[in-house]
């Protein structure tokens, strides 16, 4: 399957950072692989246009369920589809934290993101305590069940398992326990989609670095990576695409 390594951006990123997308696309035209950067809302527009004519697409970090409405200060997937947008990441641990995203908001932002031909990247991820009280791989089935919607396929869907004790902390999962939470996410989704959840590309993201990625994409059902930190910069989000065979 091939491999997708998506860098996000976060709330970083002023018009002087397009130049990162731009040395990305020297350092990047013989990768095997699908790459998407998702940089902040006031970006997108501009970053189509620097990306354009180069492998790398581009995603967006959050979307509203509603394609119009009274909602301010919220951007709709249909107007991300509008200005280039390819991707979306949904329920990443931060908006599931700090915004108090529900398993079912995510879902509903995720139906709206394929009615509008965006691919939905759904976050999952445990704590440090759930980790610790062994409930990470019930956590993480939980969040699937209830964040992915019906009408969800291989094509429209990617998850991006961030166990959320791992994002921007430098600390990684074991090999084992990437390689056992990738599994049960696997068996979850074909559970869901039957054979096609086989083809549904499964992430892993929590400080993937270039002297990592190489040993992370070599687990079972690991077909990409979400990149926070390592992303903002050309040089070491290429070194991560680089490992990425």
């Amino acid at each position: 399957m091939r491999k997708l390594i998506a860098g996000n951006w976060k709330m970083n990123g002023l018009a002087s950072s397009l130049a990162e997308i731009a040395a990305l696309k020297g350092l990047t035209g013989t990768a095997t692989c699908d790459i998407v950067v998702c940089p902040p809302f006031t970006l997108i527009e501009k970053a189509v246009a620097e990306s354009r004519g180069s492998a790398i697409l581009v995603g967006a970090q959050d979307c509203h369920a509603q394609s119009t409405g009274a909602y301010t200060g919220d951007v709709s997937a249909d107007m991300l589809a509008e200005i280039g947008a390819h991707f979306v990441i949904l329920g990443h641990s931060e908006r599931r934290s700090a915004y108090r995203e529900a398993d079912a908001a995510v879902a509903a932002k995720a139906t709206a993101a394929h009615k509008a031909g965006l691919t939905s990247i759904v976050c999952l991820g445990e704590t440090r305590e759930e980790r610790e009280d062994g409930r990470a791989i019930d956590v993480v089935r939980a969040q699937l069940e209830g964040s992915v919607p019906e009408g969800a396929t291989s094509s429209n869907t990617t998850i991006a398992y961030e166990p959320v004790w791992a994002i921007g902390t430098g600390l990684v999962p074991t090999i084992e326990q990437i390689e056992e939470t990738h599994a049960a996410i696997r068996q979850a989704l074909e559970g869901r989609m039957g054979y096609d959840g086989r083809h549904v590309r499964i992430l892993y993201g929590g400080s993937v670095k270039a002297s990592n990625a190489a040993a992370i994409f070599a687990v079972p059902n690991v077909e990409g990576a979400l990149v926070g930190g390592a992303s903002l910069k050309a040089s070491e989000f290429a070194g991560i695409i680089s490992a990425a065979v």
